[in-house]
């Protein structure tokens, strides 16, 4: 579920990595540092009990990585991944939920975050999610991101108004700006299609699909697979 697929060629992740968690269970903190202290290469840097702790500590780390949960008091991890992304572009910040059809995944990618994690996640896969991210690629494997849209906007679009409005607009202008094939390849995107599918769905070769995956990254001035797919959406209406 966590595997993922870049645009281009895949990047080896660092051989070490540091990372900050942001949790307001210091129950969950406590397990995910000795978990993931005894991971080859992963450094557990920075805790922070709320997103407005993490505003102080983060920054000042060296952290690679963030695992931020999403329900914290005093600051929420939504409102700490925009504004650490806002001052540290180069953070890679993966959201923790209970999932649950909780439309805040959907806020937390629009915002920048690399992607989601389920609290129960698996030790292996964690790991593994971690090293996928600090690579530079997205977290979530094409063939769910279909799934998770549906999941997490199904509340989101039963009250859309006058911001669900605006959103389609500036999709809409977005995805103007799209050759006809990007358009074909960011709908494949979008359906969570593989490259490899895509690729063979348009009569294309996997690398001259990779290419225009990232095209639409640079165009659409988004950071991976999910974003891209949410435009789509967005663009819909």
């Amino acid at each position: 579920m966590i595997a993922a697929e870049g645009a281009g060629a895949a990047e080896r992740a660092p051989d070490r990595i540091s990372l900050a968690v942001v949790d307001d269970d210091p129950m969950v903190r406590a397990a995910l540092g000795m978990m993931l202290g005894g991971a080859s290469g992963i450094t557990v840097v920075a805790e922070a009990g709320d997103g407005e702790e993490a505003l102080g500590v983060v920054p000042g780390s060296g952290a690679d990585v963030v695992l931020m949960d999403i329900r914290m008091p005093v600051r929420d991890g939504l409102s700490a991944t925009e504004e650490l992304l806002r001052t540290h572009p180069d953070l890679k910040i993966i959201v923790l939920t209970t999932f649950d059809t909780d439309d805040m995944v959907l806020k937390a990618l629009r915002t920048g975050a690399a992607g989601f994690l389920l609290k129960d996640t698996p030790p292996a896969r964690l790991v593994e999610a971690i090293r996928t991210v600090a690579s530079g690629q997205p977290m979530l494997s094409p063939s769910v991101t279909a799934q998770l849209i549906a999941a997490v906007t199904r509340d989101d679009s039963a009250g859309a108004g006058g911001e669900a409005q605006d959103r389609a607009r500036a999709a809409q202008t977005a995805l103007a700006g799209l050759t006809e094939r990007e358009r074909d390849v960011a709908d494949g995107v979008a359906r969570g299609l593989s490259n490899a599918e895509i690729a063979a769905e348009l009569f294309m070769g996997v690398p001259t699909v990779k290419t225009h995956v990232g095209r639409l990254f640079t165009k659409l001035a988004v950071e991976n697979r999910v974003q891209v797919a949410i435009l789509v959406h967005d663009a819909q209406g």
